[in-house]
């Protein structure tokens, strides 16, 4: 499995707290994609059931068995495609498909792509998390929950009971349980969700960290054949956004085109609305709005880089209009519509 990289300060700040007995039973990892939210959550575990006094030392049963992805008492959660009658299987099949997909994940290392805009989390997830959590730990003193990308729960597919029963969960998780959630998108989760756990800030990555992951031989072979240097500044300190780096450049070229649209007539902000309609907004044109972030944040940079202030400051206003604009694409709101809103008000603003 991938090493962790970077996040030393965190991770000892964590450390310390669970060390001491005060790291908290429910936490909510968050920051940007890719920065290795996951992976952080994966090294927490390690440290939580490694029963060495270094810990987590890597070599224990219990370290092996969390790297290989195998540990009986760790339980990951993340999103994926829909299976049609799942919410009613027993328990048993739905571990055994549980652990087919975190199998997959263990075979490529730990490297993946993000799931795509049509991934969820379901209410045979949360059923089988209510499940795992009334057990008791099958070697280990403790049981490790951790929920990926947990802004994809699917509400509108989990029943009220399913839905009030992992919000008990989280407010009062059993005594031989850590739950772990993480996010991109923390404002995209349920109010009620967020007031039972306690957030915790994850950071990008300074680019020699970047370069050290993109260096990886493991992570070399899943990267897009580019050089170190382009793969240090595209990544933007979030080295995992580089997996599945063709549907990547794809979603950086349209979101150039949305922002080139932005400066232009509003004929042209019209046919770029309309073009935007053809995506899913929980699908590519989420990608796309990920990737104008990425784009504008670099507009920002290369400004300030050159003196340019005036340009640097606009630039820097379009960033609360597009995390806006993400927040609309999480809900039944029509691309163009979003799309269409997006490109105005950034015409909008002052040049």
């Amino acid at each position: 499995m991938i090493p962790l990289y970077g996040h030393e300060a965190l991770r000892e700040r964590l450390a310390g707290q669970h060390d001491r007995g005060s790291l908290p039973a429910s936490l909510l990892l968050h920051g940007p994609a890719g920065v290795g939210k996951q992976r952080l959550a994966r090294w927490l575990a390690q440290r939580i059931l490694c029963t060495n006094p270094d810990r987590p030392c890597g070599s224990c049963q219990h370290c092996r068995y969390v790297d290989s992805l195998q540990h009986p008492d760790l339980h990951w959660v993340f999103p994926h495609e829909s299976v049609t009658g799942s919410a009613d299987w027993p328990f048993e099949d739905l571990k055994e498909l549980q652990d087919a997909r975190v199998a997959e994940r263990a075979e490529a290392h730990g490297l993946y792509a993000r799931a795509d805009g049509s991934s969820g989390i379901y209410k045979a997830d949360t059923r089988y998390l209510r499940h795992v959590a009334t057990l008791s730990p099958a070697i280990a003193k403790r049981k490790v929950i951790i929920i990926g990308d947990a802004e994809r729960m699917v509400s509108q597919a989990a029943s009220q009971e399913a839905a009030n029963m992992f919000l008990k969960l989280l407010e009062e998780p059993p005594e031989d349980t850590n739950i772990i959630l993480t996010s991109s998108e923390p404002n995209a989760l349920l109010p009620t969700i967020r007031s039972r756990v306690v957030m915790v800030r994850v950071a990008a990555l300074p680019a020699e960290t970047v370069r050290a992951f993109v260096s990886d031989p493991a992570a070399a072979e899943v990267l897009p054949k580019l050089p170190v240097n382009e793969l240090v500044r595209l990544a933007a300190g979030a080295p995992g956004t580089l997996i599945g780096g063709e549907d990547r450049e794809t979603a950086l070229t349209r979101a150039r085109s949305l922002l080139k649209a932005a400066d232009g007539s509003a004929e042209q902000r019209f046919r770029a609305a309309f073009t935007a309609g053809s995506a899913k907004a929980r699908g590519a044109f989420a990608d796309t709005l990920d990737a104008l972030t990425v784009v504008v944040h670099e507009r920002v940079r290369d400004a300030a880089a050159s003196g340019d202030e005036r340009v640097a400051r606009r630039a820097a206003r379009v960033v609360p209009l597009v995390e806006e604009a993400k927040r609309s694409a999480e809900g039944n709101a029509n691309p163009q519509l979003i799309t269409a809103q997006l490109l105005d008000a950034i015409s909008a603003l002052p040049q």
